[in-house]
């Protein structure tokens, strides 16, 4: 078992609740030859836990032919993936790899726990230049060497379907936000149980995901130039509302949607016909095709942006999204965890992974396969490319994700119980969720 000695106050003021530690690294992970057992960390980005292990099991082994190195696989929920590596960091029981969230790169940076990519750590894993700028913009705070590299790319888009579309004789996705709550309006039949959208209201990282899209289209910030919170922000407060009014005032969304944990429940509700409208990520099309739907049941449109724009706002309806990896300063096959990324990064397995999981790839020789010309796809890239912004890349970003989350995620639970929450009750849950991340509670 290694022992971590790496500075606990970001990781004090993050880990929000408790969960279970991570299990020691296996016996033969020794230093040495590099023909040792790696642990690796993935977060789930197929349709299940076991999905994703039918994709890299097969892969991991084609590693260990080529290397002679056996990689130890889990699969992590994204609900808890953020708690087990800062718990992992300080409790000496880590793996030697692992997938993170793009937009804490910076904050798991603050903990010096892991490996800094400079040149010669670029140079192991096959160059910097690689990899698409664009993804490496999300991968550390500016000025300092990063201590993550990326594996695959994400951004939002509009899923809708056709046949209910169709049923309701509205022929094109809406363009603007009032064409999206007009349209969810005429689809819902709170009767029948079907809906115009869904959300995944328990999730905290998708909620702290549209507080920060939707706070961008009013003309806030979560965090000032010197990274000073600003959750209350007015155009934060009318962000919130512009999504959780979906529920609360537009009524076009389920109140049990309040108890979705994962995106994987939103897409069942979408793929059920109980929902024809849902806010996803490029990689929901696996999970959507593996639920039963053909391409041709559903479409894709960039979300809709307020029109107009309120004063300062701007035109962003996605961020920078996308899986990073890292590598533990203390692994004890450091030359190991730097092979595993160059192969998991090659273009061959760019090209394998993202297909399978839905996602983009972040390395330019892949990105141009014909896999990845769809015109699903092509929407996603262009929302990446022109209208997604980066998360703040400051140590405290995913402080805001599980303080912000759980705010929406507690007025979502209120809303589903039959109260609307105003403007005074949105901006004390952010005033809240502030002091929490400025406590540590």
């Amino acid at each position: 078992m290694r022992r971590r000695t790496f500075s606990t106050a970001l990781i004090a003021t993050a880990a929000v609740g408790s969960v279970p530690l991570a299990s020691c690294s296996s016996d033969d992970s020794g230093s040495g030859d590099g023909a040792k057992t790696l642990k690796y960390w993935a977060s789930n980005q197929g349709t299940s836990l076991d999905n994703d292990k039918e994709i890299l099991t097969p892969e991991l082994a084609k590693f260990e032919q080529q290397t002679g190195i056996k990689v130890e696989l889990e699969v992590i929920p994204w609900d808890s993936l953020l708690q087990r590596i800062l718990q992992a960091t300080t409790s000496g029981d880590a793996p030697d790899v692992l997938n993170i969230g793009n937009t804490w790169s910076a904050s798991l940076q603050a903990t010096g726990a892991f490996l800094p990519f400079e040149a010669d750590q670029y140079t192991a894993v096959g160059g910097k230049d690689k990899f698409l700028e664009t993804s490496l913009g999300s991968t550390g705070a500016e000025g300092q060497p990063p201590t993550s590299v990326p594996l695959y790319g994400l951004a939002y888009g509009l899923f809708y379907s056709k046949k209910m579309f169709a049923d309701a004789g509205i022929t094109t996705p809406p363009a603007t936000w009032a064409d999206l709550v007009t349209d969810a309006k005429q689809l819902t039949d709170a009767a029948a149980d079907r809906w115009g959208m869904t959300v995944a209201g328990a999730s905290y990282t998708e909620n702290a995901h549209f507080a920060f899209m939707f706070g961008k289209q009013n003309g806030a910030e979560f965090f000032d130039d010197a990274g000073k919170p600003t959750f209350t922000d007015s155009g934060n407060v009318k962000g919130l509302q512009q999504y959780l009014g979906l529920m609360s005032t537009d009524k076009v969304v389920s109140p049990s949607a309040a108890e979705h944990p994962t995106t994987n429940d939103m897409i069942a509700d979408f793929t059920g016909g109980k929902a024809a409208m849902f806010m996803g990520q490029n990689n929901s099309e696996a999970t959507i095709l593996s639920n039963g739907m053909t391409a041709a049941d559903y479409g894709v449109a960039p979300i809709p942006i307020l029109d107009p724009l309120p004063s300062g706002g701007q035109r962003v309806n996605s961020h920078v999204a996308g899986i990073n990896m890292s590598v533990f300063a203390d692994s004890d096959n450091v030359d190991g965890a730097l092979q595993f990324v160059k192969f998991m990064t090659s273009p061959e397995e760019q090209v394998i992974l993202n297909q399978k999981f839905g996602s983009l790839p972040v390395v330019a020789e892949a990105s141009s396969d014909a896999a990845f010309q769809t015109e699903n796809l092509k929407i996603f890239n262009s929302v990446l490319s022109e209208t997604a912004a980066p998360l703040p890349m400051i140590p405290n970003e995913s402080q805001f994700e599980t303080t912000v989350g759980q705010a929406m995620q507690d007025l979502f639970g209120r809303i589903a119980t039959g109260t609307t929450p105003g403007d005074s009750d949105v901006e004390a849950a952010l005033e809240g969720a502030q002091q929490k991340m400025a406590g540590g509670a």
